[in-house]
């Protein structure tokens, strides 16, 4: 005969085991195959997250993707403007468009068109040309992810300059001018180096303004079709819509980095009108300049988006040194050993610490270190900023050597394709900080 002291405390050791083999199994699951407490996007009241499909290229950084479902049973009530997610539609969270404040859709194309209206895939021709169009068109000052963009656009541009004043004196030396290396390769290399220091930082701002609380940014809208006779409405039919109203990153926000109230408003590259209304945060800002350090300790040091701009930002600001020695006025007046110090050194160090930054971005993008993910914007981004890195680097390795014309051919060659390296990352960046609601094929 058991007591009733005998079955509570059976009892207690039953919960005490299974809460303990829940915690094991917590912690015995990889950092980048789960969110941490108090990190976990929540999209959509009614999408689930599968599990399965939380991942990352290192175990012990954060997950860079995850892929939510629709529940096949949705939780709440939708009002008729929001209505529950069909099966066809899967939401892709990565953690660099969680940066650029872009909403991933997977949707199944080839659907009968009564089922559901979807907007054309991204790498369709039509959606690419109103990208490049927007490019051209659209200037969100406000947005953080385009200021980056365009920020090292433009010193690309001018670091392309400086390589035709360095370089194209030895590839044809009929072509120089007085001053041409020395004053116009100087002064152009300072405010390359410059802008791509305020890029940097923009960068790191950009990485520690992640929205954490996770964001659909799309509208499901149940509308009518009418006939081509009498124009009377026939069937319903489930339309999917950008949605940059209730968006809730910063990006949305036209007066969240230039000022600190908080207030969100329609995209006008999205919609016609604009509207915009206060409303509060948690922690009461919008924008931070600054993170904590226990967020730093607990979250930002194991998000390789993160570390990938802290990186950018510290190789910049040494290779901004070699700009400024390089300034007609100082690096005329060096000695070898002194230019070799102050002027090739930093760049060698900056230029590798951009092949780093470059090779992380590249590497977030993949589910795995060693699946390159071609269908990504973000992945040919950080490549190309790669091999930018590397003709930095090239060109200050070869520059102590730089007295043999040969070596200094290679050298500022090295600037000329390393820039067009950067430009053409840069401008892919640009593209991509304005098309906020990429939408791919379903397998």
């Amino acid at each position: 005969m058991i007591t009733d002291s005998e079955s509570k405390s059976h009892s207690h050791v039953q919960n005490g085991t299974l809460a303990s083999e829940h915690m094991l199994a917590t912690f015995s699951m990889a950092r980048h195959s789960q969110f941490q407490a108090g990190h976990e996007p929540q999209v959509h009241p009614n999408f689930k997250l599968r599990s399965n499909h939380v991942t990352g290229p290192f175990t012990f950084l954060n997950p860079t993707l995850a892929h939510y479902a629709p529940r096949d049973h949705p939780t709440v009530a939708s009002p008729e403007s929001e209505q529950s997610p069909p099966p066809t539609v899967q939401h892709l969270w990565r953690s660099r468009d969680n940066r650029k404040g872009r909403h991933a859709l997977r949707v199944k194309h080839g659907l009968p068109s009564d089922e559901i209206k979807t907007p054309p895939l991204t790498r369709s021709a039509p959606a690419i040309f109103t990208g490049i169009r927007r490019m051209v068109s659209y200037a969100p000052y406000w947005d953080v992810s385009y200021l980056v963009a365009t920020s090292f656009t433009l010193g690309s541009a001018i670091w392309i300059i400086n390589a035709f004043f360095v370089w194209l004196p030895l590839a044809n030396p009929k072509t120089e001018f007085s001053g041409e290396s020395l004053v116009g390769g100087g002064v152009t290399a300072f405010v390359g180096a410059t802008i791509f220091e305020i890029g940097s930082v923009l960068l790191l701002l950009e990485a520690v303004n992640e929205n954490q609380t996770g964001c659909f940014g799309w509208a499901l809208e149940t509308v009518l079709s009418k006939t081509s006779e009498d124009g009377r409405p026939q069937r319903a039919r489930t339309e999917l819509r950008p949605d940059m109203q209730d968006c809730r990153h910063h990006h949305a926000n036209r007066r969240s980095f230039l000022r600190g109230r908080y207030s969100r408003g329609a995209d006008s590259a999205h919609t016609s009108e604009d509207v915009s209304r206060g409303v509060s945060v948690s922690d009461g800002r919008s924008f931070r300049w600054i993170p904590s350090m226990k967020e730093l300790r607990t979250h930002y040091f194991h998000e390789l988006g993160f570390l990938a701009s802290l990186i950018q930002f510290f190789s910049a600001t040494i290779f901004w040194i070699a700009g400024f020695t390089g300034l007609p006025g100082i690096y005329g007046h060096m000695s070898q050993g002194l230019a070799d110090g102050v002027y090739w050194a930093p760049q060698i160090v900056g230029g590798t610490g951009f092949i780093l930054s470059g090779l992380l971005f590249t590497l977030e993008t993949q589910p795995k270190w060693y699946i390159p993910a071609w269908h990504v914007l973000g992945w040919h981004i950080g490549i190309w900023n790669f091999i930018g890195g590397i003709g930095f680097t090239l060109c200050g390795s070869l520059g102590p050597a730089s007295a043999h014309s040969g070596v200094a051919y290679q050298s500022t060659l090295a600037t000329f394709w390393g820039s067009w390296a950067f430009m053409i990352g840069s401008t892919i960046q640009w593209y991509e900080s304005l098309q906020k609601h990429p939408v791919e094929k379903q397998n």
